[in-house]
């Protein structure tokens, strides 16, 4: 497989061990790592994160192979692993480090997340409005290294 035709993919939507390990499960995804994107501060530390002072999300950014897996799905799973109607929180996880949003790597990808996201709300799925930000992908900070492949390194009983 060559390198030079994988492409990136980075979203937030809640606490990134599980977003990982959902989009670790399909078919042409490459590689995966978690990380915080989209705040302030320069090489935050994940304590850093949780005290809500850098304004960085918890991502994963995923490399994926175009030929195998479209951005529109991966798109199509980001949607349905979370709800992107709730407002800096997922389940139990509150803080703008849960935050919902798509970081796009190049037009192409923000063009396509902005019309996906104007469908679903359109869709009636939902009762409320979807919060999800779509933002252009700043400097990405790996997290530590014992949050990457977090459930693959300790399985749920």
């Amino acid at each position: 497989m060559n390198n030079d035709s994988m492409e990136k993919a980075t979203f937030a939507a809640g606490c990134f061990w599980g977003v990982e390990a959902a989009f670790r499960r399909l078919k042409g995804v490459v590689s995966t790592s978690v990380g915080y994107m989209g705040g302030h501060w320069p090489n935050p530390s994940y304590l850093d994160v949780c005290a809500r002072v850098t304004g960085h999300a918890e991502v994963v950014q995923v490399e994926y192979d175009p030929t195998i897996i479209s951005y529109p799905q991966l798109l199509e799973t980001f949607w349905k692993i979370h709800d992107p109607t709730s407002f800096n929180r997922q389940g139990p996880d509150r803080g703008e480090q849960y935050r919902s949003v798509i970081f796009y790597h190049n037009p192409d990808q923000e063009k396509i997340a902005r019309e996906s996201k104007v469908k679903l709300d359109n869709s009636g799925h939902y009762e409320k409005d979807i919060v999800t930000e779509i933002k252009p992908a700043s400097d990405y900070y790996l997290a530590e290294d014992y949050h990457q492949q977090y459930f693959e390194k300790k399985p749920r009983k």
